[in-house]
């Protein structure tokens, strides 16, 4: 199994025109996004919670989170978003590329489009 890099843009939903380029590991099993927290500050976009997340090792961290606009080639999707610190990996997280609709190809390594289904009452 490889590692799945992407380059998007993060920007800040209240000013879209405010945003930022990230290659980002693009990891299906992980939840959130994780972007460096100095770049959600550039993009003044603020924390609005926190979460508390378990380690490999049994122990757990706190972070903030936010929401953030996620934009690649032509899709736009906005996705809660971790405040990363030094030691945390930029991640592409599962609820960001549903948000984008898309998912990742588990043996191509690629992402395609997903279908959205919409439910409607007759």
């Amino acid at each position: 199994m490889g590692i799945t890099t992407l380059k998007l843009q993060v920007a800040n939903p209240a000013n879209p025109a405010k945003r930022e380029i990230l290659e980002m590991i693009v990891d299906s099993g992980a939840v959130y996004s994780v972007v460096p927290a100095s770049i959600l500050r550039r993009l003044k976009i603020k924390p609005v919670a926190k979460e508390e997340f378990r380690l490999a090792d049994g122990s757990t961290i706190t972070r903030k989170k936010g929401v953030a606009l996620f934009i690649y080639d032509n899709k736009k999707g906005g996705a809660d978003v971790i405040f990363g610190e030094e030691e945390d990996a930029t991640l592409l997280g599962a609820l960001t590329l549903e948000a984008l609709g898309l998912a990742l190809d588990p043996l191509r390594r690629e992402l395609k489009p997903i279908p959205l289904i919409l439910a409607r009452q007759n």
